[in-house]
């Protein structure tokens, strides 16, 4: 019997309308554990390479994992994962809320959809039982009105909905999957695969509770963490904030993305803030299943043109900067109606925000004209060019519109005279809202990222840069001395290498990242237990970070087969440039710095030093070496 998760995997095929339920054994959950892991293995095993991205051919998996739906704090987050149209390699996307645990209790750990269905459907899962229904007076509909029709269609009103808005009927290459309305799979274009199937939306709902191998233990875990999550100072300010609490943080360190990415120290910080955010606009504090943080913001404006529901939740951080401070906008209203209007269309908000920006700095610089603009001024600070061009991109509206729903990559290229030195992405996908020249282990983080660009392949230098409480929590590693933040050296490279398998590992067991340490509250050394009390698999720590290792692994392997590389693995060139302003003027990342640090960490993961080629011994310590075949072209 097993403990924690079902043993079942669904398969859906629009096309032919089959189902068929896959039941794979212990050693399979033990090895790839689900998420992440679980999606990688099924994506590099079954999807030929070479596939187009939002071709019918193209695999979509949702994948929960071996211990979420256990009512604990912060293990709820689901994994949607396929070939990325954004990158043309590997796509994964994260989120927290309700849908992740309820397909568990539908009595399914993963979704594996291939195929497309001729005319536009949706599928409910509940209780074992599947049916692909018509969505066709969806389609075309915004996400929350296509959430309550479905709802009265299906007489439950407890129906967790996981669905695209209008952004992802279009194939914008950075369209996302939303559920609840506020919790957002946000990143590398998971919403336009989805739309490409003529998917609109998967509900699910399941009245079975997952057996727990020791209930004792795990009840003593459970109200061992919430006392944690409590007393721990950076989660109380989680929960009073949210993060929000950032803007002013990484303001005051001169790294606040600014005017896309020349400057870090933003003059209107402290209207974006959460402290303003909380005096202000504030509604209510929110959380996923079972937590006890409740770092979720909903905000409301009543009235006004920047009317805002607090239905749609509010902006996180990286919303707040990609829409605000990355612009020069400070509305804070103009900023939670575009927050809004992303989560209405499912439209992610970082890519979004560095869109935007691209095409602001190419009409203040004169590569783009009131001519091409219908007559708007695209100049950074102008709030109403930034609602604007979300209308236009959710849309696909003939011209921009059109032109940067598929990425600034793509958009740079069309346009040239010169665009593409303002367009800032790695892989195809546009930067988050974190600046590496002050904190130089998050630019090798954004350099090799499977999915391209991403704040949250493993955690930031910052609490790791002095003697404290959060250094203490990475002991279990070996990880026993601070580097400073701007360091670049052997140091900081092994400090994110353990940590990267760390982060790979949360993403496979589905830990939220502001639960968890070495920021948050709980130990790692705890979540070993946790695993064990759940699933009553005499595990540890080595085994578990062997599989967030697995897992990166894995992802490099599906990019090497589709053409990606070291040439893939660079900054663009504005990080190599110096600050123009702030606390950390004239800093800049070295680039002999990074190459030498980026040759390093491949040789750290047992990857061939010139192109990042997994060696056959580093397969077979993993117990991938059916990889190998992959790879053979590489070597």
């Amino acid at each position: 019997m097993s403990y924690g998760y079902n043993g079942k995997i669904l398969r859906v095929d629009l096309m032919t309308k089959k189902l068929k339920v896959e039941e794979p054994g212990e050693v399979f959950y033990r090895t790839y554990l689900g998420g992440g892991g679980l999606a990688s293995y099924y994506l590099l095993r079954e999807l030929r390479p070479g596939i187009d991205p939002l071709g019918p051919e193209n695999m979509l998996i949702f994948a929960s994992n071996v211990i979420s739906g256990v009512p604990i704090a912060g293990m709820t987050r689901y994994t949607v994962a396929a070939k990325s149209p954004l990158t043309g390699g590997y796509g994964e996307a994260e989120a927290g809320g309700f849908w992740g645990p309820e397909l568990k209790f539908s009595g399914f750990d993963a979704l594996i959809i291939t195929g497309k269905t001729a005319k536009p459907s949706y599928l409910y899962i509940h209780d074992g039982q599947v049916e692909l229904r018509s969505a066709e007076k969806l389609w075309g509909l915004e996400t929350g009105p296509a959430q309550e029709i479905i709802r009265e269609d299906l007489k439950e009103p407890r129906a967790r909905v996981a669905l695209i808005g209008p952004a992802g009927e279009r194939l914008v290459r950075y369209a996302c999957v939303v559920n609840e309305l506020k919790h957002v799979n946000g990143r590398t274009g998971m919403g336009a695969v989805m739309g490409s199937k003529n998917l609109k939306a998967i509900a699910v709902r399941g009245t079975n509770k997952l057996e727990v191998k020791n209930l004792e233990k795990f009840h003593e875990l459970s109200k061992s963490l919430a006392e944690l999550i409590g007393q721990h100072g950076p989660n109380k300010v989680l929960r009073k904030l949210g993060t929000p609490n950032l803007v002013m943080a990484l303001n005051t360190q001169g790294i606040l993305p600014t005017k896309n990415f020349h400057t870090g120290v933003f003059a209107g910080a402290e209207k974006i803030s959460g402290e303003k955010m909380a005096e202000t606009i504030l509604k209510t504090e929110e959380g996923c299943y079972a937590c006890a943080v409740r770092c979720k913001r909903a905000v409301e404006i009543p009235s006004g043109p920047y009317a805002t529901s607090c239905e749609y939740g509010g902006p996180e951080y990286e919303t707040l900067s990609a829409l605000g401070s990355l612009l020069c906008i400070d509305d804070l209203a103009a900023i939670s109606k575009g927050n809004e209007l992303c989560n209405r269309y499912g439209l992610d908000t970082i890519s979004t925000g560095v869109a935007i920006g691209f095409l602001m700095e190419c009409f203040e610089n004169g590569i783009l004209s009131k001519a091409d603009t219908e007559g708007l001024e695209f100049k950074f600070g102008n709030t109403e060019a930034m609602l604007k061009a979300i209308e236009w991109i959710a849309s696909r509206k003939k011209g921009l519109g059109d032109l940067l729903a598929d990425g600034v990559k793509a958009a740079a290229a069309k346009i040239g005279r010169g665009a593409e030195k303002f367009a800032l992405h790695i892989k195809g996908q546009e930067l988050p809202m974190h600046d590496p020249r002050g904190k130089t282990g998050q630019g090798l983080s954004f350099a090799v990222s499977p999915t391209g660009a991403d704040h949250i392949e493993a955690p930031h230098d910052s609490p790791f840069a002095m003697a404290g409480p959060m250094l203490e929590r990475v002991a279990p590693l070996g990880l026993l001395e601070p580097v400073p933040t701007l360091e670049f050296g052997p140091r900081k490279v092994r400090n994110y290498v353990y940590l990267q398998f760390v982060w790979s590992l949360y993403n496979s067991l589905g830990v939220c990242n502001f639960v968890a340490g070495p920021v948050w509250a709980l130990p790692l050394n705890r979540l070993v237990e946790v695993v064990n009390a759940i699933t009553g698999w005499e595990t540890s720590l080595w085994e578990l970070l062997k599989a967030g290792e697995r897992t990166v692994t894995m992802a490099r392997v599906f990019n090497l087969r589709e053409g990606l590389g070291r040439k893939d693995d660079m900054l663009p060139d504005r990080l190599f440039e110096p600050l123009e302003s702030g606390p950390l003027q004239g800093k800049a990342i070295d680039r002999k710095e990074f190459e030498e640090a980026l040759t390093m960490y491949y040789e750290a993961m047992g990857w061939d030093p010139k192109e990042g080629v997994p060696t056959r011994g580093k397969l077979a310590e993993l117990n991938l070496f059916w990889l190998e075949e992959y790879l053979k072209e590489k070597r």
